[in-house]
């Protein structure tokens, strides 16, 4: 859905980011003229056995900032319903058919697609329709995206002019996105869900293994919900000699925050 453009005397020159999924929100307020980070807070929702639309409904009606006037709303679906479809193979009218062999589709089922013209693919999604429903009656229009997008174009922007393989892994509870590119061509995506750090591992070493990378040989970076005392990290620098947090000093620099907060919500804050 397109965004509405407000009078250029009405502009505020504020974006609000949503990241949405079913048991929490993260959400930050972007000054557009100089990219800072004004606000942003992540609230998760209490495992009461209340519907995510009911969370939402709670929220809306009780965070003011949500009520605010803004130039430009956009909100990322979380959730690891998504696959990348080369534009030569792509087909808007089965949709649908790309994600039946990853996860259980049904006939009932919205789908959408992100574009990324730029490497010549599109992004197909299972967006949250209900929590889309809500969010019209509460903002009108805005532009809804998968989290994967943001996080794979970016990725593949870093990635220009550098030849070897990059590896990098976007941490979040119980679930992992795995990414490899190698100068703006994305080699791989896929998403993992994991109960233990061995899970973990193994899930990166068996891709590895698959793409013939020798763990004493490629890098892997880690962002997301990670820090070098993270269980993962510390697994994947016993198995893996060039392990490493994602350098976001460059963003850091942009918008003011900690080089840790724009790890973690990479995908956020990068929208």
């Amino acid at each position: 859905m397109l965004v509405n453009h407000a009078n250029i005397t009405e502009k505020n020159y504020k974006k609000l980011s949503l990241q949405i999924a079913a048991d929490k929100v993260s959400m930050c307020c972007t000054n557009i003229l100089n990219q800072s980070i004004l606000w942003s807070r992540e609230v998760v929702f209490p495992a009461d056995g209340s519907s995510p639309e009911s969370h939402y409904h709670k929220l809306f009606a009780s965070d003011t900032d949500l009520s605010s006037a803004y130039d430009e709303i956009v909100v990322l679906h979380d959730n690891g319903y998504n696959s990348f479809v080369p534009v030569a193979l792509f087909d808007e009218n089965y949709l649908g058919s790309y994600l039946q062999f990853s996860t259980k589709v049904f006939e009932t089922d919205f789908f959408a697609f992100d574009e990324l013209p730029t490497y010549e693919m599109n992004n197909v999604f299972v967006p949250f329709a209900n929590l889309n429903n809500l969010l019209v009656d509460q903002f009108g229009t805005f532009s809804y995206h998968h989290t994967s997008s943001t996080l794979v174009s970016r990725l593949l922007e870093s990635s220009k002019n550098i030849d070897e393989r990059q590896v990098f892994a976007h941490i979040a509870p119980n679930r992992f996105e795995l990414v490899v590119v190698q100068n703006q061509k994305l080699l791989l995506y896929n998403t993992f869900e994991y109960r233990t750090k061995e899970d973990f591992i193994y899930y990166v070493l068996f891709t590895a293994e698959q793409l013939s990378l020798n763990p004493e040989q490629f890098r892997l970076q880690l962002l997301g919900d990670v820090t070098e005392e993270s269980d993962v990290f510390r697994i994947a620098f016993k198995y893996i000699r060039n392990t490493e947090l994602y350098k976001t000093d460059t963003i850091s620099e942009r918008n003011g925050l900690s080089e840790h907060e724009n790890r973690k919500h990479f995908t956020l804050f990068q929208s």
